[in-house]
């Protein structure tokens, strides 16, 4: 290690597909109900830390560097909010080497808080239960308690009723297309179906994944770029293209890894591809087991 890096700690923050998603009705206070299978991958960020005993919440270089405030950064919130939580007086350093891309819905900024606060809650001693953690992971966003539980779940409610899936290895070509979508629009158009029937997890199993299931958003967002579509269709004989999250992103699933990177290698210039290894258990959490 060198000089520069003394005192800092790796944890890694993997990013996570849908693997389908639909909306199954709203609560009152207006968020909608949703079904999806959050599946977990064996690539994603890193979040780096370096602890210090002047209570201190510093973001050094990272997300600054991708328009994101320190103030609006994930990481620094979840600092903070444990900090506050446990009422530790301990800060830390954090630094963020990024390749999930921003705003894609593959769980980016969502991972990258749920390693910040089960990192620091090891590293500070706090000794927070996981539940809590997952209560104060709750707070930062939908996708933040998954990463906190660490594996591969069927997901209700607002994402955050969890129940843990064993699901056979697959290989994913994750694919960004470079495409901003506005996600509070695309929950606000009225032709959203906001009332698919609820789907019953024995379902997943026996379908390896609901593999007939879709996105509830993806009509729309093709709808709302033609290029994204014209991608989708490009890809078609290598499989079937699919939206993640609430994104730009898409994903294709394949049984071996060859045909992924095949699939890869077909990609249009100025598409990014990456092939990754579908997970059941977080390596944030087999990290522990080190």
């Amino acid at each position: 290690m060198t000089a520069s890096n003394e005192g800092w700690s790796p944890w890694p923050a993997p990013a996570k597909l849908n693997r389908f998603l639909h909306v199954v009705g709203r609560r009152e206070d207006g968020y909608h109900l949703l079904q999806t299978v959050f599946q977990l991958l064996d690539w994603g960020d890193e979040v780096d830390i370096r602890p210090r005993n002047d209570g201190e919440i510093r973001r050094v270089d990272g997300a600054r560097e991708y328009g994101v405030a320190a103030a609006d950064d994930l990481v620094i919130r979840a600092a903070r909010l444990l900090q506050q939580a446990a009422g530790t007086g301990q800060g830390a350093d954090i630094r963020v080497e990024k390749r999930i891309p921003l705003g894609g819905g593959f769980g980016g900024g969502s991972s990258d808080a749920a390693t910040t606060l089960v990192a620091l809650n090891r590293l500070w001693n706090t000794a927070l239960p996981f539940d809590d953690l997952a209560a104060l992971a709750l707070r930062l966003g939908a996708d933040v308690p998954v990463f906190v539980a660490g594996h591969t779940a069927f997901a209700e409610g607002v994402g955050e009723r969890l129940t843990p899936l064993a699901l056979p290895e697959r290989w994913f070509l994750l694919v960004d297309a470079g495409i901003h979508v506005d996600t509070a629009e695309l929950f606000a158009d009225p032709k959203l179906t906001r009332d698919s029937q609820p789907l019953k997890i024995g379902g997943f199993l026996d379908d390896d994944g609901f593999e007939g299931q879709g996105n509830a958003f993806e009509a729309l967002v093709l709808r709302r770029h033609p290029r994204l579509a014209a991608l989708f269709e490009a890809m078609r004989s290598f499989g079937r293209l699919r939206l993640t999250g609430t994104g730009g992103g898409s994903f294709m699933v394949f049984e071996g890894i060859d045909a992924a990177e095949s699939a890869r290698r077909a990609l249009p210039d100025g598409v990014r591809g990456v092939v990754a290894r579908g997970l059941n258990r977080s390596p944030l959490h087999v990290r522990f087991d080190e």
